[in-house]
């Protein structure tokens, strides 16, 4: 039987991590022997490496890959935008399948590239793209197809979720614990993306992308970090019996119309009950609950992230390819199966920030006075926004700290109550505002 000829482009933690899956002697399944690895794009041939390597096999031009004949999938784990996103194009350009685990150009070029994979008919699979080892892409695509999806809500960035584990069990700030994150190499140098939640809206993008069926506008998620979170809001979550996680969260809206599926996507930081099985998710890890009708609720968890668990996803996605090549070669079919590939099939669109329907947590310090907890319970009354609790946690020196958990209520509602609330002689400043479930 003809094996699967691949190159591999990058020979950082993950494609050494494919490489080890491929060559390795572990018992696996019979397909994984009819892979074969042609070349490896790496930048210096001659760097000393911390793995066993043919070195024949190490090339620095990409482009002698991705323009040879004999070559049926190109594995794309070089990361960055501007290259790699050229390389993908190429290579579904000359008829060659892609696997690459890069989430910023899916998340942002997505639509281009599933395209340009149609019209030549090649593939392009991104299981490890989204929560690392934990397999999501592919029962959105296929497993969970006869379902209509109603919503999505994960913790799908494991740097972030190991800070907050941290800043929960040990009490360290979120200096301290972003230090010892980027000291243990769950963060990177910069670590901008993680905290201030893009690199889970890249995800949550794809995945809405997926069981929605529509191109989403990833500029218009609402994104916040945990870069603001305070330990004292780490405290009175404890106290009020929460976990603070930052939270993707992706739900079809009950306004629908005939023309857009109308779609609540946002990250940020929020509240979850202790008794809520994302509230125990800690560390590196990562999770997500799908709902969806008939199957009801389930959740994947996870390693996130390392050079296993993404390989591994990886690994998974060239089997997918293989498979299909052997029934192609059995059947003669030339069509390209639409499970395994994706095409946008309905329009859809993010709402506005301002109208999306959200819990929240807020942390007022104000004035120790009598009275001051009604003024503010008035203001949130005058614009709809109705109050699920409202306490004083801590009081010293005439300045009182008051928590606000409201019901769910337009994030515009809640803008303009902090606006007036701003303006209240004996509010000094609102110090947090966090998301609830």
């Amino acid at each position: 039987m003809d094996k699967l000829r691949i190159g591999i482009i990058g020979f950082g933690t993950v494609g050494k991590g494919v490489y080890q899956i491929l060559k390795g002697e572990k018992e696996t399944h019979p397909i994984l022997k009819q892979i074969e690895i042609v070349g490896i794009v790496v930048k210096n041939i001659s760097k000393k490496r911390d793995v066993k390597i043919d070195n024949n096999l190490l090339i620095n031009d990409p482009n002698k890959l991705i323009n040879d004949p004999t070559i049926d999938v190109i594995v794309e784990v070089m990361g960055g935008t501007d290259i790699a996103k050229n390389i993908i194009l190429k290579s579904l350009k000359n008829g060659k399948s892609v696997v690459t685990a890069n989430k910023a150009i899916m998340a942002r070029y997505g639509e281009e590239i599933h395209k340009v994979a149609l019209e030549n008919r090649a593939y392009i699979l991104f299981e490890a793209a989204v929560c690392g080892g934990i397999p999501i892409i592919e029962p959105l695509k296929r497993s969970l197809k006869s379902n209509q999806i109603i919503k999505m809500a994960g913790i799908i960035n494991g740097t972030t979720n190991f800070i907050l584990s941290k800043m929960s069990t040990e009490k360290a700030d979120f200096k301290e614990s972003l230090d010892l994150a980027q000291k243990l190499g769950y963060a990177e140098l910069d670590p901008s993306a993680d905290v201030e939640g893009q690199d889970a809206a890249d995800k949550i993008s794809i995945l809405s992308e997926l069981a929605f069926g529509g191109k989403i506008d990833r500029n218009k998620i609402d994104t916040e970090g945990i870069n603001k979170i305070d330990l004292k809001d780490i405290e009175y979550a404890d106290k009020l019996g929460f976990e603070i996680k930052l939270l993707a969260v992706s739900e079809r809206n009950l306004d629908n119309n005939n023309d857009s599926l109308p779609l609540n996507i946002w990250v940020g930081p929020t509240l979850i009950p202790k008794s809520h099985p994302l509230a125990t998710i800690e560390g590196v890890n990562n999770a997500i609950l799908v709902e969806g009708d008939p199957i009801g609720e389930i959740m994947l968890y996870g390693p996130g992230a390392g050079s296993g668990p993404t390989a591994s996803s990886v690994v998974s996605d060239i089997l997918n390819l293989k498979a299909r090549s052997i029934k192609k070669n059995i059947s003669n079919y030339e069509f390209i199966d639409p499970l395994l590939s994706f095409n946008f099939w309905r329009k859809c669109h993010v709402k506005n920030s301002e109208e999306i329907r959200k819990k929240n947590y807020l942390r007022i310090i104000c004035e120790d006075t009598p009275g001051v907890i009604g003024k503010i319970g008035n203001i949130f009354g005058n614009n709809d926004v109705s109050i699920e609790s409202i306490i004083q946690l801590d009081a010293r020196e005439n300045e009182a700290e008051i928590v606000v958990i409201t019901h769910h209520v337009p994030n515009g509602n809640i803008d303009v109550s902090k606006n007036q609330l701003n303006s209240l002689q004996e509010v000094k400043f609102i110090a947090a505002q966090l998301n609830c479930i």
